[in-house]
């Protein structure tokens, strides 16, 4: 974002400028704002005084009078008692506007702060302040009132937010929705400015300089006229609704009477103001060009106050250039800082990777591959993303097994082509699915440390993610010292965990306490998550569209998939229709902003409702509560398309009290200007996330709408409602299970990890290559090499100790006797195995495949050969008995999902083969087999009470649903078994209940 300059545009001649201060002149009052005045007079007097007059003449007292007995409720409801109902109406109405008139009144007249709110008098209260405005617009109090104004469509959260809300003004972010409407360029140049007047202090440079800084003596009243902020920007800045640059400028500096600027409204005759570099008028002196033509006593006290100027906008916090200080969050603008180096963390860092070969690579390095960067660079996403792409892959197979007769169908996933197995390839690469688990347990186990100790959770603006593992937690507000392990950081209102303590954490059942956690981006090389749900107002993205586009799909790819969140509901507006896959029970998509307004509203109603009878204050106190896993879920507002300014302010009123419910709105626009926005942010067009009154500059995170369509295929590919032409997947890769057919090199996967045709490897590397090994027979269709490295190496290699790897790997596999070699790189470049290379596993699809759907199918002594020589392949689970610590790639497979249904579609087919010739001892027998691999499979049950059945012995069909009964524990046995335990033996019950 470019920044804003103070100087002259070329060509244009400066504004007319005076030497010596002059008296404020009185403002001068226009005809139209005396007939605005009278119109409001009269309005007033009609609605205060005639209405209730036209009442009491017209129609009387509408109430009885004396107390209604019950005959009174049994009469007939006639056209009186419509009236005088109507009339009581009426009268609420009336005595609800004369308050808000009062009220409005009172804060005119003394011109302190902003109006109370009147309970639910909203438009009531809004027409009320407009009359009073044009009623005082030519009487003394307006200078007073005026600033109010510049509120009515931006800052209608002033008058909503609750009592609560009132109390956290005081706290960072407290005033975010009053102060940060400004836009990110009157920020830089605030900055800007302050850091002149410093300079000019300082040097007491003699030179004129177009952009010397600016300062305006508060002048004394003129009769019943006092000067105002608000007039002050409107003569000199040329708009009165940038009185707030003047009021961040000069607020908390100590003035010349020693009192400091608290209230924008509360000014005093003598203050210095330190004005805007654009600033014109006879009534502004710039030091220190003009120090000579004003009096010795004001020269010093614009000196002095300059000088003040400079230390406030040095010690500021959160400033670009990445320096925090070790002073608070600015109180108004609640930058979200950096969080400081820990003392000794390079030391600590480079210990947490001693026990690695090499350091990980540089951001960027061996970009090659094709590979799409943005998902590498977003391991939060990346992990969400995979982990969800896992559970539906796995339904997708359980679905299938129930619906399966005589054979398997799906057994096998899609395998990704093009771009979709780039962004899966991409996903394996950049997930961080540790890093994920840290943080959830880190946050759930603060949530209950808080909650032993009798605490409420603190507010959390946003959470930074350190290089090194570390977790800082920015609050809004000091929340006193935090539990252990937690310690507090830089300053009060950080809450630090160090990443070992974070690993000591165990699970807890606990709601997640922030699950409106999102990524924005790294700064750095520390990750930023804002907290959108904690936001007091809108958060703005401003941009091109297509920028903005790849922000809105990665906040709503994350927030759908991460896993520090129990439940939540996402609502995307503008956009996100085909993003509904990742997660259709979070995401869901509205058509137009008139339907979001018409929903929202109606949910903020239900949410202060349930708030108010649960007895809570905000929805962080009800997640420490028992219905903690039930209730208080978040609901965040996406909407990429910018609203009209009607519906701009609808969503102001309805975000102004949304931190508190547990709602949180990201709205895009494309000039940044939007009514009731909190925090305000803009991406450019090189990827660069800015808000520069939250002190922040980041590489942001996106998701292209080419990876997006690429990810979003992979969902679709593994929907297991979904009905399509396509043929059955058949395995990736079948063996030749002839004689003819033995393979050079056999692994044995299914149990022990065996390798049968090469010599054991001697030395360090033989873990890593028979974990390599492995990965690549699980893969048959090839393996990307930054695939590989990364999970061998979770926390990163070079790419020189990976192509050693590959290389070490390669000659030890060999080659065919007609030199092929064992392993080679296809046209994309990934690793795959020759078909001399085989494992029990490609064995075991192979004999299942022939006896179901190849030889076996037409002869039956076939399909029982083959399918028992396959049972006995099966020795226990896969790569069973291996090393702890390696192997956490296969968190990212299905293998665990697929084997144990392979092995019981097996067992259940060699017992159907048995028991169609009465061999119900050996059908017991296969079935057995297959429960030691699946024991949780529901159909091996149901078959072994068949088989059990059949063969006659009603004590063992008894025993054995004792022991089903036993095993099911408190959950009970699941429907389908009790049906079938009915028809197979009627007294099973009265059994179990006397066996119990």
């Amino acid at each position: 974002m470019a920044r804003r300059t103070t100087s002259n545009p070329p060509g244009s001649s400066p504004g007319p400028r005076n030497r010596t201060p002059q008296p404020l002149p009185r403002r001068r009052r226009t005809v139209g704002d005396f007939v605005k005045a009278f119109l409001a007079f009269v309005a007033l007097v009609v609605l205060l005084v005639g209405v209730p007059g036209a009442l009491a003449l017209q129609i009387g007292w509408p109430l009885p009078s004396g107390a209604p007995s019950t005959d009174w409720l049994q009469q007939e409801i006639t056209v009186g008692t419509f009236i005088n109902v109507l009339t009581v109406v009426v009268w609420l109405a009336w005595a609800q506007f004369t308050a808000c008139v009062l009220v409005e009144m009172k804060a005119a007249l003394s011109g302190v702060g902003l109006p109370n709110r009147v309970p639910g008098a909203g438009p009531s209260q809004l027409l009320a302040r407009q009359l009073v405005a044009a009623l005082l617009l030519v009487g003394a109090a307006a200078a007073s009132f005026t600033p109010g104004l510049s509120q009515l469509g931006q800052q209608l959260e002033g008058n909503q937010r609750p009592a609560v809300a009132a109390a956290a003004q005081q706290t960072p972010g407290g005033l975010l929705a009053q102060q940060q409407a400004q836009t990110a360029a009157s920020a830089a140049a605030l900055a800007e400015q302050a850091a002149d007047a410093a300079a000019h202090a300082e040097s007491g440079s003699g030179q004129v300089s177009e952009d010397a800084t600016k300062f305006y003596r508060i002048q004394p009243p003129e009769g019943r006229h006092h000067d105002s902020l608000w007039e002050v920007a409107e003569r000199h800045l040329g708009d009165g609704r940038r009185y707030k640059e003047i009021y961040q400028l000069n607020k908390d500096r100590a003035q010349p009477d020693g009192s400091k600027l608290s209230e924008a409204s509360l000014i005093r005759p003598g203050w210095i103001m330190e004005m805007p570099g654009d600033a014109r008028g006879g009534e502004l002196v710039e030091m220190p060009d003009e120090a000579p033509k004003v009096s010795p006593e004001v020269q010093r006290q614009i000196s002095d106050y300059a000088r003040t100027g400079g230390a406030q906008e040095q010690g500021r916090p959160g400033q670009q250039g990445g320096g925090t200080g070790s002073g608070s969050l600015d109180r108004d603008t609640a930058h979200i800082s950096l969080p400081e180096q820990r003392p000794g963390q390079g030391a600590q860092q480079g210990a947490g990777q001693g026990g690695q070969e090499h350091a990980a690579p540089a951001a960027g390095e061996g970009s090659g591959f094709g590979l799409p960067q943005a998902l590498l660079g977003a391991p939060l996403l990346a992990a969400g993303l995979l982990g969800a792409l896992g559970r539906r892959r796995r339904q997708a197979l359980w679905q299938s097994a129930l619906g399966a007769v005589g054979g398997r169908r799906g057994m096998e996933p899609p395998t990704p082509t093009g771009a979709a197995a780039d962004a899966q390839d991409a996903l394996l690469v950049g997930a961080d699915p540790e890093g994920v688990r840290l943080l959830d347990r880190s946050l759930r186990g603060l949530a209950a440390s808080l909650a032993g100790e009798s605490r409420p959770l603190p507010t959390v603006y946003a959470a930074w993610m350190g290089g090194n593992g570390d977790l800082h937690l920015q609050l809004a507000q000091p929340a006193g010292r935090p539990p252990a392990p937690w310690q507090l950081g830089q300053d009060q209102t950080f809450w630090m965990l160090a990443r070992a303590d974070a690993e000591r954490y165990e699970d807890v059942d606990t709601a997640a306490p922030y699950p409106g956690l999102v990524s924005l981006g790294t700064m750095d090389d520390s990750r930023l998550l804002l907290n959108l749900e904690s936001v007091p107002g809108i958060v703005s993205l401003s941009g091109r569209e297509q920028d903005r586009a790849g922000v809105f799909a990665s906040v709503a790819a994350e927030l759908a998939t991460n896993g520090w969140s129990d439940r939540m509901t996402i609502t995307l507006v503008g956009f996100g229709e085909d993003l509904t896959p990742l997660a259709p029970n979070r995401l869901r998509h509205l058509d137009d902003i008139e339907a979001l307004v018409e929903t929202m509203e109606a949910e903020t109603r239900q949410r202060r409702g349930a708030l108010g009878a649960a007895g809570h204050d905000s929805v962080l106190t009800g997640r420490t509560g028992p219905a903690q896993h039930t209730r208080w879920a978040p609901h965040l507002v996406l909407l990429a398309a910018e609203p009209s300014a009607e519906d701009a302010v609808k969503l102001a009123e309805l975000a102004a009290d949304a931190s508190r419910l547990g709602i949180g709105y990201l709205v895009g626009t494309r000039t940044g200007d939007l009514p009731g926005a909190a925090w305000e942010m803009e991406i450019t067009s090189e990827g660069k996330l800015l808000a520069p009154l939250l002190g922040l500059e980041l590489d942001a995170q996106l998701l292209p709408v080419s990876q997006q369509r690429a990810v979003v295929e992979l969902f679709t590919d593994a929907d297991p409602e979904r009905d399509d032409d396509r043929p059955t997947p058949t395995p990736p890769f079948l063996v030749d299970i002839s004689e003819q057919g033995r393979p050079a090199v056999y692994a044995r996967l299914v149990g022990p990890y065996e390798i049968i045709g090469l010599d054991t490897p001697d030395g360090e590397r033989s873990p890593l290559l028979h974990e390599a090994l492995a990965l690549l027979l699980l893969h048959r269709e090839g393996v990307h090499p930054r695939v590989l490295s990364s999970a061998l190496w979770p926390r990163g290699v070079t790419d020189d100790v990976r192509d050693a790897l590959v290389e070490r790997l390669r000659a030890w596999l060999g080659a065919d006797p007609d030199g092929t070699p064992r392993l080679a790189a296809d046209a994309t470049g990934r690793l795959k195995l020759a078909k001399s290379v085989v494992s029990d596993l490609d064995v075991l699809r192979s004999l299942y495949h022939e006896a179901t759907q190849g030889r076996g199918a037409g002869s039956r002594a076939v399909r029982g050969r083959l399918l028992t020589d396959a049972l006995v392949l099966v020795r226990g689970p896969l790569l069973a008995e291996r090393p702890e610590g390696r192997y956490g790639w296969l968190t990212h497979e299905i293998i665990d999902a697929q084997l144990p249904l392979l092995v019981a579609d097996i067992g259940l087919a060699l017992s159907a083969f048995h028991l169609e010739k009465d061999r119900a001892e050996k059908a017991i027998e296969a079935l057995d087999a297959a429960l030691g691999s699946a024991p949780g499979d529901e159909r091996l049950w149901h078959e072994l009470l068949r088989a059990t059945h059949a063969t006659g012995d009603s004590n063992r069909l008894k025993r054995l649903a004792a022991d089903l009964v036993a095993r099911s524990g408190a959950r009970g046995l699941p429907p389908r078994t009790e049906a079938l335990l009915d028809e197979l033996l009627p007294t099973w019950r009265s059994g179990v209940a006397a066996a119990g």
